[in-house]
């Protein structure tokens, strides 16, 4: 009897690194869900797990609502039985003076990415546990909750929140074998961020703070993922994986 096929849920998985991470973890053995509050926008990614072999579930998910969150969690389940991993990478960014950020901003901020993340993998945790089964959950965070920087306090104190937030899953639910980690990552290079990326003054200042002098991938995001989701990690939980080309280093 051929084994199971293992199983992941990747929110905000339309374009950039959550479709990147959808696609390596197909081509890693997993069948995948994907979820966007605009489904539509699923089409390219769902193509790629495709043609990796793999079973792909288009899923409508908005992280701020328990409501959604249910049915997300309810509809992988429905699809593949059972959920194996979790990647948290849905979330929005925000620059602008901590002065300047309105109410609306700051609860949009940190309900996508911090409550969001929360709910998610609550809603994970209840599945797992409830199945009797291990599982892992990997957060997307950012080396902004790692270090300060002007004009990101917003996302930053979000991403700080999701790194503590990892720590205390973990030791709350190692006991029913759920590993929970986070991925930091740096300055990445994606098509989202192509403006920014492509102003000279910009990139001059951003690689002048990076020790290895370059920008990191989506690929080498998802790579993380891939090795953080795989049973040669069985034994890394609470942590969170920096990945900044030395930036924080300083």
């Amino acid at each position: 009897m051929a084994a199971r096929r293992r199983t992941a849920f990747v929110t905000g998985a339309s374009q950039g690194i959550g479709a990147t991470i959808a696609a390596d973890l197909a081509r890693d053995g997993f069948d995948v869900a994907v979820s966007s509050t605009r489904p539509e926008k699923l089409a390219g990614v769902l193509g790629e797990i495709a043609a990796a072999g793999a079973r792909a579930v288009p899923v409508a998910l908005d992280v701020r609502s328990q409501a959604s969150v249910e049915q997300a969690i309810a509809a992988a389940v429905g699809a593949f039985g059972q959920l194996d991993v979790l990647v948290n990478n849905a979330g929005v960014a925000l620059k602008k003076s901590a002065l300047d950020i309105t109410l609306a901003e700051w609860e949009n901020v940190i309900g996508t990415n911090l409550t969001g993340t929360f709910l998610m993998s609550r809603q994970m945790g209840r599945h797992l546990i409830g199945g009797g089964r291990p599982g892992c959950i990997i957060s997307i965070a950012s080396t902004h909750g790692l270090v300060g920087l002007e004009g990101r306090s917003a996302y930053g104190i979000s991403k700080a929140a999701i790194i503590h937030m990892t720590k205390m899953l973990a030791i709350e639910w190692a006991e029913h074998g759920i590993r929970v980690n986070a991925i930091a990552p740096g300055r990445v290079e994606t098509a989202a961020r192509a403006g920014s990326f492509a102003d000279p003054s910009y990139r001059d200042w951003a690689l002048a703070r990076i020790p290895l002098r370059r920008f990191g991938t989506a690929e080498e995001i998802a790579a993380a993922v891939c090795y953080l989701a795989s049973l040669q990690a069985a034994y890394i939980t609470g942590q969170t994986l920096v990945l900044d080309g030395g930036l924080t280093a300083y």
